[in-house]
Order: structure tokens, then C-alpha cells, then sequence
């Protein structure tokens, strides 16, 4: 049976190397065609961020239910790992060098997660990944903090509200842009510009961030850390 799974990767390897040799090769057309694609995207966004621009614009229809499912994902690791017992003991960094390196790494990912929310539609980032930076500084704080005091801040800031909370309202506010409702775009590369997009942003890290959170805990209380 192997020699079959061999030949399986043997196989994909082949044709990925083909798509790769054949996609290298020189088209200028296809360049240009490319450049100016980007320039319209940017000019009716009203970002310069054209990944942002399509992701919450153009696409925004994919981008609600990429939210609606990564919500839905949370709700089934809680519904499945309901029933099993929590771990008795949750072993976790002790020595001070660790901790030390795991919180400024926490604080160095956090200020980033807030620059990648606020700033997403102007240089490379967005809602997802600084969603994404938010959720690894919540794990380093994990890694050496309790975790019954982790989850009593997650209670006590009502966490579960807001990520809830942020998502209606990232629905809501689509909604509003999908019927043609546009907030003023502003002046291209300015802070405050491309209409409802950084709003969008914001409300998805907070999202994302916020599930992260939630399915750390979950996945430290029934399967531990280390």
C-alpha cells in the first residue's frame, strides 16, 4: 500500500513542477494586463492595499462567510470537547528565562496585531492576519500564565459577548456596503479612507483575535499545553 501513496506524491510532485516551468514563462501582455488590474482595484477601493481592497470590496460576499465559518468552528470544538473532563494539570513554563521571552514576544505581537487592524488597508496586513498576531500573543501569555486566570479575564472582559458582538456587526455593516451604502473614501493612502474597508478590518481582528482566544482555552482546559 505505501508504494500506491508513493506514487501518489510522485505523481502531484510531477505536476506541480509542470504548472510551475509553464506558469514562468514570459507573457509582458499578461504584466501589464496585471498592473493595470491592480490600478483599478485601487482606484475604486480607494486603498492602496489591493488584496484588502478585494477581499473587502470586491469580494466581500466570500469574506462574511469566511467570518461566519471560522465563528462556526469555534462553536464545534466547544460542542464536541463538551462532554470530556477537563485536564487535571496543565503543565506550562516555569522558568523565568521563558516567561520573560514568551511575554515580550506576546507584547511585540500584540502591538503589531493593532498596527496590522489599523493600517491593513494601507501596507500589507488586514483584519485576518492581524487577527492572526493577536491570537499568538493570547498563546504566549498561555504558555506561562495560569490557566484559570486566563479564564477569568476572558470572563471578566466578557470576551464571548464581544466576539459575538463582532461579528453581527461585521454582517450588519456588509450588509449596509453590499446595498451600495459608501462611506466618503477620502484621500487615497490617508488613514482615514476606502470607505467602510478599515471598519471591516477592525471588526474581523477583533473577530478573529477573540476566536483564537476562545478555542485556546478550550483546547488547554480538555487537552493541556505541553
Amino acid at each position: 500500500m505505501k508504494w500506491v501513496y508513493g506514487i501518489a506524491v510522485l505523481l502531484a510532485a510531477l505536476q506541480l513542477i509542470v504548472g510551475e516551468v509553464g506558469s514562468v514563462s514570459p507573457n509582458p501582455t499578461a504584466g501589464v494586463a496585471l498592473v493595470e488590474a491592480v490600478e483599478i482595484l485601487a482606484t475604486e477601493s480607494g486603498v492602496p492595499n489591493a488584496v484588502t481592497g478585494l477581499i473587502l470590496r470586491n469580494r466581500l460576499y466570500d469574506t462574511v462567510f469566511e467570518v461566519v465559518v471560522f465563528s462556526t468552528a469555534i462553536l464545534g470544538a466547544q460542542y464536541l470537547l463538551a462532554d470530556e473532563q477537563p485536564t487535571a494539570n496543565v503543565a506550562q513554563f516555569t522558568d523565568i528565562p521563558s516567561i520573560v521571552l514568551a511575554r515580550v514576544g506576546a507584547t511585540i505581537s500584540a502591538l503589531i496585531a493593532v498596527e496590522l487592524a489599523i493600517r491593513g488597508h494601507l501596507t500589507p496586513g488586514g483584519g485576518f492576519a492581524a487577527g492572526v498576531a493577536g491570537g499568538t500573543a493570547i498563546g504566549l501569555v498561555a504558555i506561562t500564565a495560569s490557566s484559570t486566570w486566563m479564564e477569568a479575564i476572558y470572563k471578566r472582559w466578557r470576551a464571548a459577548m464581544w466576539e459575538k458582538l463582532s461579528v453581527v456587526t461585521f454582517i450588519g455593516v456588509a450588509v449596509v456596503a453590499l446595498a451600495g451604502w459608501e462611506l466618503p473614501r477620502g484621500e487615497l493612502g490617508a488613514l482615514f479612507s476606502g470607505g467602510w474597508i478599515p471598519i471591516l478590518n477592525i471588526l474581523v481582528a477583533i473577530k478573529v483575535a477573540l476566536g483564537s482566544w476562545a478555542a485556546v482555552l478550550i483546547f488547554i482546559r480538555y487537552r493541556g499545553l505541553l
